[in-house]
């Protein structure tokens, strides 16, 4: 199985699958290359089943001319100095993809950040600050210092999805965890909450980016 290897300071192994299906293995600088091999092949299995899903999943279309809906407005591509605005998703000729990332992790900082304030004025809610990362395995997070975090893949959600992202981070700074007593913080303010959650469930994170 042919995969690339990327040594750095680091002290263990990990293993990914990009999204254009190359296995990536960063290693510690003095590992061996026997020792990394032996790690590919016992997750060789993992690797094919995680090939087979890039495969599988829909491509976003970033061609000039197409469109994408971004916080339920839309938007059209076109070739240029990478910016998004008037209506607009202005992107280079290479590397789309890795450009239209940086521009969803400015863009939906400034989104999230105004639309949490809003809800949180509006409903009572107080938080210390709104954060953006890429992280495919949830839409948000709230820690204990009540810093709010979200994937920048709320782009792609519906508005009332990214509703319901948002005030069940800002209930999580009232109870912390998933306890009735936090169902029946975010059902007063959304009241059709089960609704929206199993509407989100069914979106897929990795058909976004």
């Amino acid at each position: 199985m042919e995969y690339r290897i990327i040594r750095s300071r680091r002290k263990t192994l990990s293993l990914q699958v990009t999204r254009e299906g190359e296995a990536v293995v960063r290693a510690p600088l003095r590992l061996s290359a026997e020792y990394i091999e032996n790690f590919v092949n016992k997750h060789e299995a993992w690797i094919a089943r995680r090939k087979s899903e890039m495969a599988a999943r829909p491509r976003l279309d970033l061609s000039d001319g197409a469109k994408l809906t971004l916080f339920g407005s839309d938007y059209t591509i076109r070739t240029g100095r990478a910016r998004i605005g008037g209506g607009e998703i202005v992107l280079p000729a290479e590397k789309r993809e890795e450009a239209l990332s940086r521009l969803l992790r400015k863009f939906s900082l400034e989104v999230m950040t105004v639309l949490t304030n809003r809800l949180a004025r509006t409903f009572g809610f107080r938080y210390s600050s709104v954060r953006i990362g890429s992280a495919r395995g949830r839409w948000g997070s709230c820690n204990r210092d009540c810093v709010i975090a979200y994937t920048f893949r709320v782009a792609f959600l519906p508005p009332r999805l990214t509703e319901y992202v948002v005030i069940h981070e800002l209930s999580h700074t009232v109870v912390f965890d998933h306890s009735p007593a936090f169902w029946e913080t975010v059902g007063r303010v959304l009241p059709d909450w089960k609704i929206r959650r199993k509407e989100l469930k069914s979106c897929r994170m990795m058909d976004f980016l």
